[in-house]
């Protein structure tokens, strides 16, 4: 089966400093693969190289999409082709509604084109925000306005299940949220497995409780050290980083 995506010796830079320091990682559709590492080992680098963020410079190596080599496209078009971004922290867009958003989302998508109209993406919204807890009110809300950080994490996950990308990259998706919420959280992320690939960054393995991975990956200064099975994630938190720092 062709990889969804596939990332070829990246590496990466921001204000001139080396982040990402030469990458291969390869993502198959329906598969969960999860990156864990300590604090600037790079893993939120990897997911704003991947959607293209302007900020982060390619300095080497190559990102493939469906087959089809996706350096030289704007975020926006990465995007429109199917990869969404659940971000650590997201940010509100004032003036703009959850409904605008995901219709002006829609619009841009470029396949598979999804026939739909306005009441029927609001059902779908609502359905969703229901499924994670959240009532109705988010719908018209501006995006995050006035949202605890669990809710926003919430609102990320719901644009995701809306949008129905090809890859979905979800950073943290487990911070803010309590144990009833990672529950709920890991439960949902699951049930879209079979139609978005998904790549999931996060310091604990308690996610992992909900969202069986087929691969984690270990990250240290900006490479990719280690990968295996479910049972990596526990012995990092056992024994900690350290065990791969001369890997």
């Amino acid at each position: 089966m062709q990889a969804i995506l596939e990332i070829r010796a990246l590496k990466v830079s921001a204000d001139g400093k080396p982040i990402l320091n030469g990458v291969d990682l390869k993502v198959r559709a329906g598969e969960v693969h999860v990156i864990m590492g300590p604090n600037g080992s790079g893993k939120s680098t990897l997911a704003f190289a991947i959607l293209g963020h302007p900020g982060y410079d390619v300095t080497h190596g190559h990102l493939f999409f469906e087959g089809k080599k996706i350096n030289h496209l704007k975020t926006h078009e990465r995007a429109n082709r199917g990869i969404f971004l659940g971000f650590q922290s997201p940010l509100t867009v004032d003036g703009v509604s959850l409904l605008s958003l995901m219709k002006a989302a829609k619009e841009k998508q470029i396949a598979p084109k999804h026939n739909f109209n306005i009441f029927d993406l609001r059902k779908d919204l609502s359905g969703n925000l229901e499924a994670l807890g959240l009532d109705d009110e988010f719908i018209m809300r501006s995006v995050h306005q006035g949202s605890s950080g669990g809710e926003k994490k919430k609102i990320e996950l719901t644009q995701m299940k809306t949008l129905k990308p090809k890859l979905a990259i979800l950073d943290e998706i487990d911070a803010g949220l309590d144990i009833g919420a990672l529950k709920t959280a890991g439960k949902f992320i699951s049930k879209i497995r079979k139609d978005t690939a998904i790549i999931l960054i996060t310091h604990y393995q308690r996610v992992l409780k909900y969202v069986v991975p087929d691969k984690v990956h270990i990250m240290i200064d900006g490479r990719i050290v280690k990968s295996g099975s479910k049972n990596l994630a526990k012995d990092v938190e056992k024994r900690g980083y350290e065990q791969f720092k001369n890997v």
